[in-house]
């Protein structure tokens, strides 16, 4: 029997990132941080691909992309 790949969501953050932080402040699990005060950076390890941030972000640049689990 063949096994499947299992897809799953996860946070992505896109490069015109302004590091407001407003997706921390929302994300139920810590998985995103500020890396060096400039862009957001997510811990796929954490993130459960709720999309919380997504929906808070001002200026749209996080995104759910499908990963391999």
């Amino acid at each position: 029997m063949e096994k499947t790949a299992v897809k799953r969501k996860k946070a992505a953050v896109a490069d015109l990132c302004v590091a407001c932080g407003c997706c921390v402040k929302v994300c139920p699990l810590q998985a995103i941080s500020i890396w060096k005060g400039v862009k957001a950076r997510v811990d796929e390890s954490r993130c459960v691909g709720c999309g919380r941030c997504a929906r808070e972000c001002p200026a749209s640049v996080i995104s759910l992309k499908e990963v391999q689990a």
